[in-house]
C-alpha cells in the first residue's frame, strides 16, 4: 500500500516520499489500540477474521440507502491483510485474495499480533504510516505517550486519513472521536452514527 500510494502521489505531481516506522505493540499506549477497535472492529476478540454480524447489517443498511455508499464491514484482520499484500484497487478477484490473506493471519498470527501490525502499516495522514509516526507528525509525541483523547482521534481519521485531520479536527471528527471514547469506556453508539458528512 506504502508503495502504491507514493507511485499515485508521483504520477499527480506530488512529492514521493513517506514516513514511516514500527512500534511493538508495548511501545504503544494501549488506548491507541482500544480505540481503533472502537472505531473499526469492535467484535476483534470475537471474530475469526470475518465480522459476518456487521457484514449483514451494512447490507441491510444499504437497502435502505440504496443511492449512499456501502458502508465497510471489514475486519481489521481483512484490513491488514489488504493493505499488508494486496494493491488498493477494488475488485472480486482481490476480495478473494484478501480473504485467503485474512484467514492466514488469523490462523498464523495471534489477535495481539495482527492488532500490532495493524498500527504499523495504518495510514494517519497523507504519507504518515503507523502509530509512531502519527503520533509524532499529529502531536509532537511519542505513540506511548498518547492519551485517550489523542488516541480517539487518530482512530477517528482512520475512514479518510487523506482526507481528515487528527491534530486539527473538523466538527465531524470531533464528534466522533468523543463517540470513540465513549465507545472505549463501555458505553454503547448511537444508532446509525458513523456516516460521513453530506
Amino acid at each position: 500500500m506504502m508503495v502504491w500510494q507514493s507511485f499515485e502521489r508521483l504520477f499527480s505531481g506530488e512529492s514521493m516520499t513517506w514516513s514511516h516506522s514500527n512500534a511493538d505493540i508495548d511501545e504503544v499506549a494501549p488506548s491507541f489500540y482500544k480505540a481503533c477497535i472502537a472505531a473499526e472492529d469492535q467484535r476483534f476478540f470475537e471474530h475469526n477474521g470475518f465480522d459476518w454480524k456487521a457484514i449483514e447489517d451494512a447490507q441491510r443498511a444499504h437497502k435502505r440507502r440504496p443511492n449512499k455508499p456501502m458502508r465497510g464491514a471489514s475486519t481489521i484482520s481483512q484490513q491488514v491483510a489488504k493493505n499488508l499484500f494486496l494493491p488498493p484497487v477494488r475488485s472480486f478477484i482481490r476480495k478473494g485474495v484478501e480473504a485467503y490473506y485474512t484467514v492466514l493471519l488469523e490462523f498464523f498470527w495471534s489477535k495481539e499480533r495482527i492488532l500490532e501490525m495493524y498500527g504499523n502499516i495504518v495510514e494517519l495522514a497523507p504519507g504518515i504510516y503507523g502509530v509512531e509516526e502519527g503520533a509524532r507528525y499529529h502531536f509532537k509525541k511519542s505513540a506511548g505517550k498518547l492519551s485517550a483523547q489523542e488516541s480517539a482521534q487518530l482512530a477517528a481519521v482512520l475512514i479518510n486519513p487523506q482526507r481528515w485531520s487528527a491534530s486539527r479536527p473538523t466538527g465531524f471528527i470531533s464528534r466522533r472521536a468523543s463517540r470513540i471514547v465513549r465507545q472505549m469506556r463501555g458505553f454503547p453508539a448511537d444508532e446509525d452514527e458513523d456516516g460521513e458528512p453530506d
